[in-house]
């Protein structure tokens, strides 16, 4: 299996529309981590996890001409694709494809570090964070966003399809080697580390047919419900029966779709 084949979701040109629209629908939360965590300009800032780069792209605008982003991903395409959002914009982005095993970083170099997403997918994050951890500066920050209950993905009305379709989706993450719900165990990681703990902020949103949130759950569905079919997950006929209900609950007047429940920590090396 090769790098690119290890996303859950791909890297391909779908995949990387699909990020764009849930960037858009956490951006907000982002910003608002990163203003309490007081990242700004002159500042050397780790973007953990990057992907395409979207908040790189972001907070290489907040360290300015100055300051520096490093932005890290598994995925070479991933890199690829940032490194010419970085050219495009004139940015001060050093765009790594990387293993966050074997990444290299310099002791207390970095004034913050940014995660949203990478964790739940690793065996190791408490390792992953300990690199993270030595390289920051004395009182330099973690803002990281990863999800606390995955469970809380449900749909009102309830599709039996559709339910059966997020219930072998959360199956399929829990039989991994990794803890999807991560967030619930970031707390105690980062106070035995050595963190001070400096705020904690649930985040959830529910998505309406007519509202932008709306597109985030829908293109994950359409995205990963097929991949289970080779995984024993779900059959062909189930994913389409699951696919018909979600088309179906969006002409719902008044249908809702509350998504995964959030964690923002951010912490402070002291």
């Amino acid at each position: 299996m090769n790098k690119e084949q290890e996303y859950i979701l791909g890297t391909d040109s779908e995949e990387l529309f699909r990020l764009g629209i849930q960037h858009q629908v956490w951006a907000e939360e982002a910003q608002k981590g990163w203003r309490l965590a007081n990242f700004r300009a002159g500042q050397t800032l780790l973007d953990l996890g990057c992907g395409p780069g979207y908040c790189t792209k972001e907070l290489a605008f907040i360290t300015g001409e100055k300051g520096k982003v490093i932005g890290i991903d598994l995925s070479e395409n991933y890199i690829a694709f940032l490194k010419q959002v970085a050219l495009l914009h004139n940015l001060n982005i050093e765009a790594i494809a990387a293993d966050f095993n074997h990444m290299r970083l310099d002791p207390q170099s970095l004034d913050g570090m940014y995660c949203r997403w990478a964790l739940a997918w690793l065996p190791n994050p408490e390792d992953v964070l300990k690199k993270v951890y030595h390289a920051l500066k004395p009182h330099g920050k973690m803002v990281i966003h990863e999800y606390y209950d995955w469970s809380t993905l449900q749909t009102e009305p309830r599709k039996e399809a559709l339910a059966k379709g997020i219930a072998m989706a959360l199956k399929s993450f829990k039989d991994s080697d990794s803890e999807i719900d991560i967030g619930r165990h970031l707390p105690a990681i980062l106070l035995k580390m050595g963190m001070k703990l400096i705020s904690m902020r649930p985040m959830t949103k529910i998505a309406t047919p007519d509202g932008g949130i709306w597109q985030w759950p829908k293109t994950f569905f359409k995205s990963y419900f097929p991949r289970l079919v080779s995984r024993n997950y779900l059959t062909a006929s189930e994913v389409k029966l699951a696919l018909d209900d979600m088309e179906a609950l969006e002409k719902i007047g008044g249908a809702s779709i509350c998504t995964p429940m959030m964690l923002e920590i951010i912490a402070e090396k002291q």
